[in-house]
């Protein structure tokens, strides 16, 4: 059972207004958001501050935020977040090589070295204690520009709160992202866990 049970969407309009973002994201209005709603300004900020950071202002592509935010949840370990990154990235046009293996974004042939550099950054600044460290800077910029760096962190920093939030709240998992997750993920463990 979830810590705080989620609002209709209809109970906040102007947060129901906003959240059509997530129809095109997932098909869907998370359950997180709805919970939020709770305190419509928590909701309405979160929104906008998700559009902010998934807004594609340089060569980080919206497949590769999300493949960020999955890296993100699967190293923080909320199995919420890990499904609805997954399934985001399915949706903005991940090649289906990388979604199937995810998992081994380090050495498989689908990652260019730049896609690898900006996963493992979301890995390291994701760690608590966090492990970002010279390395990774002095790789993150053999690839990408400060804005791109700024967009990939705010990517990460999105997700800090989510997997929190998520786990904390022991969010019901929606079907279509179990089905996102079952497909793409539980290959290699992934399960609902607490988000029944």
């Amino acid at each position: 059972m979830p810590l705080v049970t989620p609002l209709s969407v209809d109970y906040d309009l102007e947060t129901k207004e906003l959240a059509e973002f997530f129809n095109e994201t997932l098909g869907f209005c998370p359950n997180s958001v709805l919970t939020m709603q709770r305190r419509p300004a928590i909701s309405k900020a979160f929104i906008n501050l998700n559009k902010a950071v998934m807004s594609n202002e340089g060569r980080v592509t919206s497949a590769l935020k999300r493949m960020i935010a999955w890296v993100s949840s699967n190293a923080t370990g909320c199995r919420y977040c890990q499904a609805h990154a997954i399934r985001a990235a399915e949706r903005y046009g991940a090649e289906q090589e990388q979604l199937d293996h995810i998992w081994e974004y380090r050495t498989h042939s689908a990652f260019t070295e730049a896609e690898r550099v900006a996963l493992d950054f979301s890995l390291a600044a994701s760690q608590v204690p966090n492990n970002v460290d010279e390395k990774i800077k002095k790789r993150l910029y053999t690839y990408w520009d400060e804005g791109e760096i700024v967009e990939m962190l705010g990517v990460i920093s999105l997700f800090g709160y989510l997997n929190r939030w998520n786990d904390s709240m022991a969010t019901s998992i929606e079907k279509g992202a179990v089905e996102s997750g079952n497909q793409y993920l539980r290959k290699n463990g992934w399960l609902k866990g607490k988000h029944q």
